[in-house]
C-alpha cells in the first residue's frame, strides 16, 4: 500500500534533516534560467522557521480552483534544467482497449440476513475509520503521520500530510464527503517546494502521494487533485535525469542541481518497477508523454535483462542499476521486490492490453515464481496452504530454496488470482487462492491471531510436492526441528513485529471478489476482529513489537508508536470493502496500485 512494497525499503526518516544546513539548495536551473528559491531560504523566513508549515504563499502562487483557495509550487519543477534531456518521447498506446475477461465473479443478489451481517461489519470498519482520522486531525492535521501511543505528529514523508493525502480515496469509498472535501482543501495548499528534507524517496512518494492524488481525482474529478498531482509528476519526473534516465531511490535536491544524479548501484528491485502505473496514469490525465517515457524506459531495461539473470525470468532482489547489471542471486517476491512482478498485469489492464511487453514480462516472471519460490507448509492437519519463499542461485545454476516467508509477500495470492482470470490460468487461479489461505491460516496460528512480519516454515520439499500441483506430505517435525516457543508448522520468527500492514487482506480480498465465496468474508472479519483488538490504543491503532506474545497469560503487548499512512489508505480500506457491495469499486472496472489506490480502467469498445 508496496518494503519496496512498503519494505518499506527504509523510511524517509532516514533522509538526513542536517543535510540542509551543508548543502542548501541555491536555484535548480541554469545561468540562463530564472533564479529559484532555496529550500534553506524558505527555513529561514521568520514564518516557517521552526514551523510545521511553509511562510504565506507569495502573490504569484495564489489562485482559485473552482471556489478553492490554490497554492502553486514555489518551484516550477517542470521548468528546472536538465542534465539529461531526452529528444523524443514514446507516447501512451492508443487504439481500442482489450476486452479481458471478467475479474470478478457474478454475485447474484445477497440474502438479506447475510447482506445486513456485512453492512454491519462494514458500518465497524468504517467507524474504526472516523476515529482514528479524527485523532490524526486533532494532534497531527497536515503532519504525515500520527504517532497512536504518545499521540504527536512525525514526517519521515518530506512533511507532505502523507496520511492525509493517503487517504483521500478512502475517505471517498467510505462516504465521508465532509472529511474529503475538508482534506482537499489541505491539498490545494501543499507546496513541493518546502521539506525540511535534502531528498526524497520516489517509490514511496510516487506510491503514497501521486497515486493518492490520482486515484482521489478518478473518484471525485475534483480538479485541485489533478493539479497538485501535476506538480508532484514534475517534482519526480527530475529523478529521472541520469545518463541512463533510470532514477536513483532518493532524489537529492542538490545532487540534483548539480547534475551528479545518477542511479542506484544496490537498490531494491522493486524501487524502479513500481513507478509504472502512476506515471502512466499522469501521462493519459495531462496529455504529456513524458511521464510515460520515463517508466517505458525504466521497463526496457528490465525486459532486457529478465533473461540474463541467475534465475531467467525473474530479476534479483538487489539490482545494479547505475551499471544496469543483474548478477545478485537472490531471489524473492517479498519485500524489495514485490511490486515489481505485481505491476506487471496490472499496466496490462491500466493500458487495456495495448502494450504486450508488460503481458509477456508477467506471466513468464510468475511461472518462474510458481517453480523455484512457492511451496507447501508442512503442517500437523496437512492443510492445503501455500507461501512464497526465497531462493539463492550458485555459480553452477543450482536453485537452493529458503522457506522463509513475510507478511509482504502475502500479496501475491491476489496478484496469481487476478492473472489467472485474466489469462485463463487455472492453475494460477489455484495456487493464488492456496497462498491466500497460507496467510490467512498464519494469521491463526499466532496467540494474538496476527502473523508476524518474517518467519521460517517447516516445508514439503519440492520432491515431495512439486509445482503446480503441490500434493501434501508427511508432517515430519524432525525434517526441520521443533522450536516450543513457536506454533506448530514454523521453525522461527525472524521479525515478530505487526505493523498494520495490509497484504493479508489484500489477498482475502481478491479471493472473495474472484471466487465468490462468503467464507473469505468470514476468515476476513476474524482477522479484522484480532487486529482491532491488539493495535487499539488510546490515539489510534499502533503496530506491536510481538504477535506471539500469550495475551491468554496477560503477557505485555508493546507498542511501536507507529500508524504508518498505509493503515488509512490500505488495511482499511481492504476490510471495508471486502465487508461491502461487489460493484463498489469492481475489479473489472478499476485495478488498484500498490498502496490500493484505485485507477479507472479503460472501458474496451463494444
Amino acid at each position: 500500500m508496496a518494503a519496496v512494497r512498503r519494505s518499506r525499503i527504509i523510511t524517509l526518516a532516514v533522509a538526513c534533516f542536517l543535510a540542509y544546513i551543508f548543502f542548501p539548495i541555491l536555484y535548480l536551473g541554469t545561468s540562463s534560467s530564472p533564479p529559484i528559491p532555496s529550500f534553506r531560504d524558505h527555513y529561514s523566513n521568520a514564518a516557517w522557521k521552526g514551523s510545521h508549515h511553509p511562510p504565506p504563499p507569495s502573490d504569484d502562487q495564489r489562485m482559485m480552483i473552482g471556489d478553492i483557495p490554490y497554492r502553486r509550487s514555489g518551484i516550477d519543477w517542470a521548468t528546472v534544467h536538465k542534465h539529461f534531456p531526452v529528444e523524443t518521447h514514446t507516447v501512451l498506446p492508443s487504439g481500442p482497449a482489450t476486452a479481458f475477461p471478467p475479474v470478478q465473479y457474478a454475485f447474484p443478489a445477497a440474502d438479506s440476513a447475510v447482506q445486513k451481517l456485512n453492512e454491519r461489519r462494514a458500518a465497524t470498519v468504517r467507524n474504526v475509520f472516523r476515529r482514528d482520522w479524527g485523532l490524526y486531525r486533532r494532534f497531527a492535521w497536515t503532519h504525515d503521520e500520527l504517532q497512536p501511543v504518545s499521540g504527536t505528529p512525525k514526517n519521515p514523508f518530506c512533511g507532505w500530510a502523507a496520511s492525509l493525502v493517503d487517504a483521500l480515496d478512502t475517505l471517498w469509498i467510505m462516504g465521508l464527503r465532509k472529511e474529503f472535501d475538508e482534506a482537499v482543501r489541505v491539498v490545494a495548499q501543499l507546496d513541493w517546494a518546502y521539506t525540511p528534507e535534502s531528498s526524497l524517496n520516489v517509490f514511496e512518494t510516487t506510491i503514497r502521494h501521486l497515486g493518492g492524488l490520482l486515484s482521489a481525482y478518478a473518484l471525485s474529478n475534483e480538479p485541485v487533485l489533478l493539479a497538485k498531482a501535476h506538480e508532484l509528476g514534475d517534482l519526480l519526473y527530475t529523478a529521472f535525469d541520469t545518463p541512463n534516465h533510470i532514477p536513483p531511490f532518493w532524489l537529492s535536491f542538490e545532487t540534483s542541481r548539480r547534475g551528479r544524479q545518477v542511479a542506484g548501484a544496490r537498490e531494491a528491485s522493486a524501487a524502479m518497477g513500481t513507478l509504472s502505473m502512476e506515471f502512466s496514469e499522469l501521462s493519459r490525465l495531462t496529455g504529456n508523454s513524458k511521464y510515460y517515457d520515463a517508466i517505458v524506459r525504466v521497463n526496457d531495461f528490465f525486459q532486457r535483462t529478465q533473461n540474463a539473470t541467475a534465475l531467467p525470468g525473474m530479476w534479483p532482489l538487489m539490482i545494479d542499476f547505475r551499471a544496469e547489471k543483474v548478477t545478485s542471486t537472490i531471489f524473492t517476491l517479498g519485500g524489495g521486490a514485490d511490486s515489481l512482478y505485481e505491476y506487471f498485469p496490472k499496466m496490462d489492464l491500466l493500458l487495456g492490453g495495448r502494450n504486450l511487453a508488460w503481458r509477456e514480462m508477467g506471466i513468464k516472471a510468475l511461472d518462474t515464481a510458481l517453480n523455484h519460490l512457492v511451496f507447501r507448509a508442512m503442517t500437523p492437519d496437512n492443510a492445503d496452504v501455500l507461501f512464497s519463499g526465497r531462493a539463492g542461485v550458485d555459480s553452477t545454476g543450482v536453485v537452493t530454496p529458503v522457506y522463509e516467508s513475510e507478511h509482504l509477500t502475502c500479496f501475491v495470492g491476489g496478484m496469481y488470482m487476478m492473472a489467472g482470470k485474466l489469462y485463463a490460468r487455472p492453475d494460477y487461479l489455484s495456487v493464488g487462492e492456496r497462498l491466500a489461505n497460507g496467510c490467512a491460516w498464519a494469521y491463526e496460528q499466532f496467540p494474538t491471531g496476527v502473523m508476524p512480519e518474517g518467519f521460517q516454515l517447516m516445508a514439503c520439499s519440492a520432491a515431495d510436492s512439486p509445482a503446480p500441483e503441490f500434493p501434501p506430505c508427511a508432517y515430519d517435525e524432525s525434517k526441520h526441528g521443533r522450536n516450543a516457543k513457536m506454533p506448530a508448522g514454523f521453525v522461527n520468527v525472524g521479525d515478530g513485529r505487526y505493523i498494520m500492514r495490509p497484504e493479508a487482506i489484500e489477498s482475502v480480498f481478491y479471493a472473495y471478489r474472484i471466487t465468490g465465496r462468503e467464507e473469505y468474508r468470514d476468515t476476513a472479519w476474524r482477522m479484522w476482529e484480532a487486529i482491532e483488538k491488539l493495535t487499539r490504543v488510546d490515539y489510534g491503532h499502533s503496530g506491536i513489537a510481538d504477535v506471539n506474545v500469550n495475551v491468554k497469560a496477560d503477557e505485555e503487548i508493546r507498542y511501536l508508536d507507529s500508524m504508518e499512512s498505509f493503515w488509512f489508505a490500505e488495511t482499511l480500506k481492504y476490510f471495508y470493502l471486502i465487508f461491502s457491495e461487489p460493484d463498489m469499486i469492481s475489479l473489472d472496472e478499476w485495478v488498484l496500485n500498490t498502496e490500493a489506490h484505485p485507477l479507472r480502467r479503460p472501458v474496451p469498445e463494444l
